[in-house]
């Protein structure tokens, strides 16, 4: 089982406002590699207080952050090629997709799913779905809404619902998970 999982915290209600980004890299079903990059985003030095109460980042801690574009070969290094997985995946998608429109930069064609319509499908049983409910449901400890940390859990989550419902390649995943499969 070989994907990525991704998660973007953001400094405003605009897509386009990553300030923060994490990568879990999943090769041969093992964890080998997560990675976070604090950005700063078009709206900097502006941040919504709302976003700030959620994850913490502030414009102080992304000041001397590059910029999207300016990290961008670095995670598509990491993701090329991968099934990316998100934890509300068509969120992280619309950030990817604004980040990429903002910067005037290309799309790539990219497979994503959902990890809650994966859940669903392994836990079908459980009041939640959250990251967060999903987590304790399997005793992952972590620091939520900070990006690294997130994309981890997501990938955590996702090897343990892909064993669940015992699919062992990435083959068995887009033909069980087809309909729930999008492109960026």
């Amino acid at each position: 089982m070989d994907f990525c999982a991704i998660d973007f915290e953001t400094a405003t209600h605009e897509k386009s406002s990553a300030c923060e980004m994490g990568i879990c890299v999943v090769q041969d079903s093992r964890i080998i590699e997560t990675k976070t990059w604090l950005i700063k985003p078009p709206s900097f030095p502006y941040f919504s207080r709302f976003n700030i109460g959620v994850h913490g980042i502030t414009p102080e801690d992304v000041k001397d952050a590059p910029t999207f574009d300016e990290i961008w070969h670095e995670a598509q290094d990491m993701i090329y090629g991968s099934l990316m997985i998100a934890h509300n995946a068509g969120f992280d998608a619309s950030v990817l997709r604004g980040c990429f429109e903002y910067y005037g930069m290309f799309t790539p064609q990219l497979n994503y799913l959902c990890s809650i319509q994966l859940a669903k499908k392994s836990w079908n049983y459980l009041p939640k779905y959250g990251l967060k409910s999903l987590a304790e449901y399997h005793s992952i400890n972590f620091n939520h809404h900070r990006a690294g940390a997130d994309a981890e859990v997501c990938a955590k989550i996702s090897l343990l619902a892909f064993e669940k419902l015992f699919l062992t390649s990435n083959d068995e995943v887009h033909e069980y998970m087809k309909a729930k499969i999008k492109r960026l």
